[in-house]
């Protein structure tokens, strides 16, 4: 053979050659970030990918860095351009320049980003989700419903370990008008990749038990933009939109209005202010009951008032049969007043026996009182064990009682002799 040969470090070498010679110093670049590291040196190292428009799977890819005294000056700019971190799963536009090393292969080194493209990109989503509800006549259907003027029994999607979901219940609980909140967590991880089936499967879980509350709280405090990313989603905002509870939104971000915000009942900017927002509505609850109470007893009186002034006039031409006739009509009045004010009483105390039977059936229905009556709870995977059929020799189960719960081995399965 006439040809030359090469070994591995002597092509990979004109390869490098080559692109060098050959390419632009630069590029601007659009990709999706993957992979988002920082090394303890400051480096960035990263995967940008582009994926297919119809059914998102990885066409291109490519590995990337940002050099640590550039990353240290683009990351700032870019999250105080766009009030969130450079993290993976950003649509970005970057300058890189292409490189190739004989050990590493190829790789793009980042030198500049803008910031205005990511903005509107994340613009752009929001819109073609919020067209494409509206196109289906479901975007304004959660903000139409009517939340019940007594709504005190609140169903909670947020992460129990959330510092956001503490304050939400501690407003809540030492409210100046003292009154009583019953609410029931339904646990959910709030950001990341599985926080969008997280908090619809939490939805549908509440949906379970809607006629035991008077609506939903999706709650979270605060955090990056770039955790707010499930929020934008259709799946999740189609699911909210559909829900048959009012929802009231407190993601705790106040610069960016995510598409949950949009669709649901109400929005509030923070765990806190979505409590404030629940004791405002009781507030305005129990102002109307008690203006409604003054008035009747206003009237009642007035009405009493009129009638004493119109007997007293009219005693003047009558004899004394008619002066007792009007002392009778003067009794019959009272009686009428008394009894208007014993009605409204009798309807406040209904309501607030109505409201404990109502927290007593939460409580009853609690899983958590029902081990606290002896029963165990048996989970494989995660999932609820209901069947013997659903065991097999060395599976793994988790025990669940009131005060914990235990795992154990499957060595054994019999069925019961009927």
């Amino acid at each position: 053979m006439n040809e030359p040969s090469f070994t591995l470090s002597e092509l990979n070498r004109q390869v490098k050659d080559a692109i060098r010679d050959r390419l632009p110093e630069t590029y601007w670049m659009r990709a999706e970030t993957s992979d988002v590291r920082r090394n303890r040196n400051g480096h960035c190292y990263l995967e940008f990918v582009e994926k297919d428009a119809v059914t998102q799977s990885i066409i291109a890819k490519a590995r990337g860095v940002i050099w640590s005294n550039v990353f240290q000056m683009l990351s700032a700019y870019f999250e105080n351009e766009t009030g969130q971190q450079l993290s993976s799963g950003i649509n970005v536009l970057v300058r890189v320049s292409v490189e190739f090393h004989e050990l590493y292969g190829h790789s793009l080194t980042v030198v500049d980003i803008d910031p205005s493209f990511t903005m509107g990109e994340i613009a752009r989503n929001r819109q073609f989700v919020l067209k494409q509800l509206e196109e289906e006549g479901v975007l304004a259907l959660n903000r139409e419903l009517v939340l019940p003027e007594l709504a005190n029994r609140i169903a909670v999607i947020s992460s129990p370990t959330a510092a956001g979901y503490e304050d939400f219940c501690d407003q809540l609980k030492n409210n100046h008008g003292g009154f009583v909140f019953y609410t029931k967590l339904f646990p959910a991880i709030m950001q990341g990749d599985r926080s969008e089936a997280s908090i619809i499967t939490a939805l549908e879980k509440v949906y379970q038990y809607r006629e035991l509350f008077d609506a939903v709280a999706i709650i979270r405090g605060g955090g990056a933009s770039s955790d707010l990313n499930c929020f934008d989603s259709y799946l999740l905002a189609t699911n909210a939109a559909q829900f048959p509870l009012p929802v009231i939104s407190g993601i705790g971000h106040e610069r960016d209005v995510t598409v949950l915000d949009i669709v649901a009942h109400t929005r509030a900017k923070t765990p806190t202010a979505v409590a404030e927002f629940f004791i405002a509505h009781l507030a305005k609850t129990a102002t109307e009951l008690i203006d409604l109470e003054e008035r009747t007893v206003s009237e009642s009186e007035s009405r009493m008032m009129k009638e004493r002034s119109d007997l007293f006039s009219l005693s003047r031409d009558l004899v004394h049969q008619s002066s007792l006739m009007i002392q009778r009509e003067v009794a019959v009045v009272q009686q009428l007043s008394d009894k208007m004010k014993y009605g409204v009483r009798r309807l406040l105390q209904h309501q607030s026996h109505a409201l404990e039977n109502r927290a007593q059936f939460v409580q009853m229905v609690s899983p958590i009182n029902i081990l606290k009556r002896g029963y165990t709870l048996t989970l494989k995977n995660g999932k609820i064990v209901a069947s013997l059929h659903d065991l097999s020799v060395d599976d793994v189960i988790e025990t669940r009682f009131s005060d914990g719960f235990s795992t154990s081995v499957i060595t054994k399965t019999k069925k019961s002799v009927p």
